[in-house]
């Protein structure tokens, strides 16, 4: 039996994929990182040479108790021999001295979360080696310095603190401000102090075998997996705790040998907004941690054609070339040394929600990637950012006149914030978690261990770092609004405050970051949501979506059944929310709740004593006020949905919610009493009694929905008229009306035969009196387990179904909602006990179970039956999936939330399409 494989060569990515059968596997075992690297090697893009530990060996170490696995560090030596050959120097050899980093790389991208080493192979010899060959001492003791410095904080877990202290204390002694102004006698005694940081931390000396720092260092990368700061950003982005980092040992080439030389990053297209244009930054005679950092500030990337044309018109080429390898935005990485340029990374590039769209049309447009893949370029969630607020533009103004400007950096990434001040990442996350505050996390610059901060936060603002630095990356991917490099901010962390020009600002003040203009104001300036209809690409997008969900055949089915993908349709009680639904792309509206029109303020006395009057006639009476309200409602729901489906709930909750609660009544009644006030007193008291009598120890199980129509009858009858009449003149006036009639919580096939049939009478008896026809439907909602234990029956009745998803996941798991999201469920998730608030996504195993034994057995005995959903589930992503899979006619969401719903239908139809 061979031995385990576990370190692979720059020249062995065939290998990799005969082994893992496919390019995603190599991404899986080689890391983003180490499996692009060797793919720009075989394209014959310019990468030093280099080896590659896979992410097995990661997840074998961990799993070992820090082990290397059997045979991985004998393949490294071996593997380094190959390095060394190809880059014809040797490592730990005082006259020719290789010198490698470490780098993580993991399947997904994960900026800046785990650790990196530069520098490994200097020691005292190699360093006085390097002087010799180099001619460039300065050069060679600012790399050693950094090795000190970045091993002491990675791989001996020495707070970088220490080492920025020396640092900024030898360069005050020396009177510079920049690192680059230090000479090279400076950077050797800097050298030494950096030593001596270890000494005194650690209680040992910087290790001076070049071999065991290679080792120490691929043990703290395999450790670096599972910090803090990783695990969060993997929560966050949804990535498996499972997948492991691989290791790269890449021969180093520098960028910090003199004029000649430099670094920088860049991404094919702009990050930000998603232009076809070459966005970037870099810094001459430095290395790659200076430009990620944002410590130093950053030269665009177009002026490096003035000062390096050579270089610069190589890198446009390569970079080109990049994109139309991999058919994506490329976030790269790179260094020129001695005017000579080196790739040290490509990968797809984070991007905004808004640049994410851009580029996926454009793309498409180029011919580049196909319609359908444009669309699954796009996540849902990026869709719902792009549906979040921005400032009004006259509150800007506004702002101005008032004085409010605060500072200005660079737009990082877009988006309006407004919240209180905090200048470090565990007090932001405590005020947004635990006191629910809006938070704006203020820093000099951000590090990778402020992560956690970074995403409990509403907005982001640093005074330093350019728009590649690792603020604005993790901003642009999760996002968060972010101004970087806001230079006329002087944040005092010591006092908890930032100042510009005088103005003050303390932790917990009030400010408004706006990341698309790269604008700070003091105070809380307005917000709007932003127009759909101006926003052409998503706009596009959305209806590439429609298109692949209205084909015939994108879902397997039984006869019968839907052939095409999900519709999206909407909530919506009101006119103007249909309307907005429709312009946000609804193909029907799926719930339309009665009982809040009777809220109404010139409605909600006629409601009241149509419940408290036990005279017949006066109930009669005061629903005949009612109809014509209820028929206007209506007729403005007809003609804003206009040839679409419209279903109307009838009443569903108990009567007592239209009254006034009886502590209050109690409260106001005993007040009177006391006062000695009898004008009215006897209306309360009649009042009160009546709401005592219907009181229900749990209302939510009690007299509603279907059981409230049978009681009395007359309030639905009422209803069903005013829809009808309704239908009937918008008719008459050529709209295209499309009513269905949804009876809710039925638990029994008998209900709706003793209500449905007298229901549908008065429906004819309206088309008649009105003199004509349309298509309707009388259906009920599935919010009871018995209604879908015994779907088959009652599909003998009722013509659609749509899931309630809200009460089903209630009586199926037996939680109070309210309740439960207050006080255990949230323990729940956390602890694992559940893996999903099931209010959010729905439970497939229970309530799923329940929704699919709906379906089959309801379309066993009505073959055409429409299904739906209408609860809150039906825009989330994931609900959205499994509706997709049961075979529902369509899902049915919150009007802001459609066009996310159109998209994660897209989303579902493609993923479960018939493989051609």
């Amino acid at each position: 039996m061979s031995e385990k494989k576990w370190v692979y060569l720059f020249n062995e990515v065939k290998e990799a994929q005969e082994y893992t059968g496919s390019w995603d596997g190599v991404r899986g075992l080689l890391g983003g990182k180490g499996a692009n690297l060797a793919e720009m090697t075989r394209i014959g893009v310019p990468v030093p040479p280099f080896l590659t530990v896979t992410t097995e060996a990661c997840n074998k170490f961990l799993t070992d108790d820090g082990k290397f696995p059997v045979g991985m560090w004998e393949q490294m030596l071996t593997g380094l021999k190959e390095v060394e050959q190809a880059s014809a120097k040797k490592f730990g050899d005082p006259k020719n001295p290789l010198l490698v980093s470490c780098r993580s790389g993991a399947k997904m991208s994960m900026p800046g979360m785990m650790d990196t080493v530069l520098n490994l192979g200097l020691n005292d010899e190699t360093a006085a080696g390097m002087v010799k060959l180099t001619d460039n001492e300065r050069f060679v003791y600012d790399s050693y310095r950094r090795l000190i410095s970045m091993f002491g904080s990675v791989v001996l877990d020495i707070p970088d603190t220490k080492f920025e202290k020396v640092l900024e204390e030898f360069k005050k002694t020396k009177g510079v401000k920049a690192d680059t102004d230090l000479e090279a006698d400076d950077l050797k005694k800097l050298v030494e102090e950096f030593k001596e940081v270890v000494k005194q931390e650690k209680g040992f000396n910087f290790p001076q075998d070049p071999i065991e720092q290679m080792r120490l260092a691929t043990e703290a990368v395999f450790n670096s997996w599972n910090v803090k700061r990783a695990i969060d950003y993997r929560k966050a982005a949804g990535i498996p705790d499972d997948l492991g980092t691989a290791v790269n040992i890449v021969t180093m080439v520098f960028g910090n040998t003199g004029e000649e030389s430099g670094t920088g990053v860049a991404f094919t297209r702009n990050p930000s907004t998603g232009e076809k244009e070459l966005f970037g930054e870099y810094l001459l005679n430095a290395q790659g941690e200076d430009v990620v950092a944002g410590i130093r500030n950053t030269e665009k990337i177009a002026t490096m054609g003035e000062k390096l044309p050579e270089a610069y018109k190589q890198f446009l080429d390569i970079t080109a070339k990049l994109e139309k390898h991999y058919h994506e935005m490329q976030d790269v990485e790179f260094t020129i040394e001695n005017g000579r340029l080196w790739m040290l990374q490509t990968r797809n590039g984070k991007r905004t929600a808004g640049a994410a769209v851009k580029i996926a049309v454009d793309m498409a447009n180029e011919g580049l990637i196909s319609k359908d893949e444009a669309v699954l370029r796009v996540s849902p969630s990026q869709v719902d950012t792009l549906l979040h607020p921005q400032f009004l533009s006259d509150t800007i103004e506004q702002a101005r006149k008032e004085g409010k400007f605060f500072a200005s950096g660079v737009n990082a990434s877009p988006g309006a914030a407004v919240g209180r001040v905090y200048f470090d990442a565990d007090t932001a996350e405590k005020k947004a978690k635990e006191e629910k505050q809006d938070v704006i996390m203020v820093r000099p610059f951000t590090k990778p261990d402020d992560v956690h901060g970074m995403l409990a936060s509403k907005g982001i603002l640093t005074s330093e770092g350019g728009a590649t630095s690792h603020a604005a990356v993790v901003a642009r991917q999760f996002g968060v609004p972010c101004v970087v490099g806001a230079s006329m901010v002087h944040i005092d962390m010591a006092k908890r405050q930032m100042e510009t020009n005088g103005t003050l600002v303390k932790e917990g003040g009030w400010v408004s970051v706006d990341g698309g203009s790269g604008e700070v104001f003091l105070g809380k300036l307005g917000l709007t949501a932003p127009s759909l209809e101006e926003q052409t690409d998503l706009m596009t997008m959305l209806q590439w979506a429609d298109d692949i969900c209205d084909r015939d055949g994108i879902r397997e089915a039984p006869k019968g059944w839907p052939t095409k993908g999900l519709q999206v349709w909407a909530n919506a009680d009101y006119p103007k929310d249909a309307r907005r639904a429709r312009s946000y792309g609804a193909r029907g509206i799926g719930l339309c709740r009665t009982e809040h029109m009777f809220f109404e303020p010139e409605r909600l006395p006629v409601v009241q004593q149509m419940i408290l009057t036990e005279a017949s006639e006066e109930r009669v009476k005061a629903l005949n006020e009612l109809l014509p309200f209820q028929r206007s409602d209506f007729e403005g729901l007809f003609e804003a949905m206009d040839g679409y489906p419209v279903i109307i709930r009838l009443i569903d909750p108990p009567l007592h919610e239209f009254l006034p609660s009886e502590e209050a009544l109690l409260e106001e009644v005993i007040t009177m009493r006391v006062k000695g006030e009898t004008d009215g007193l006897a209306e309360k008291e009649e009042l009160l009694k009546c709401v005592r009598s219907m009181h229900e120890s749990n209302p939510m199980m009690g007299m509603r929905g279907i059981r409230l129509s049978i009681v009395m009858p007359q309030i639905v009858e009422m209803q069903v008229r005013a829809i009808f009449e309704a239908a009937a003149n918008m008719t008459l006036k050529g709209v295209n009306a499309k009513p269905e009639v949804m009876i809710p919580l039925t638990g029994h096939v008998n209900e709706l035969h003793h209500i449905q049939p007298r229901l549908v009478e008065i429906a004819k008896q309206v088309m008649k009196e009105k003199k004509v026809e349309f298509p309707y439907k009388f259906g009920t909602m599935i919010e009871i387990p018995r209604a879908s234990l015994t779907a088959k029956e009652i599909a003998g009745v009722a013509e659609f179904f749509s899931f309630g998803t809200n009460d089903l996941t209630q009586m199926t798991f037996g939680y109070s909602r309210d309740d439960a999201e207050r006080n255990f469920l949230v323990t729940y998730v956390e602890e694992g006990i559940l893996p999903k608030n099931p209010f959010q996504t729905v439970d497939r195993d229970g309530v799923g179970r329940l929704m699919r034994m709906s379906v089959k057995e309801g379309r066993d005995a009505r073959i055409d039956l429409e299904v739906g959903i209408c609860g809150e589930h039906g825009g989330d992503p994931e609900s959205i999936e499994f509706c997709h899979t049961i075979g529902q006619n369509y899902v049915s969401c919150s009007p802001f939330r459609v066009p996310v719903a159109r998209l994660a239908a897209a989303h579902s139809a493609l993923k479960y399409a018939p493989k051609k």
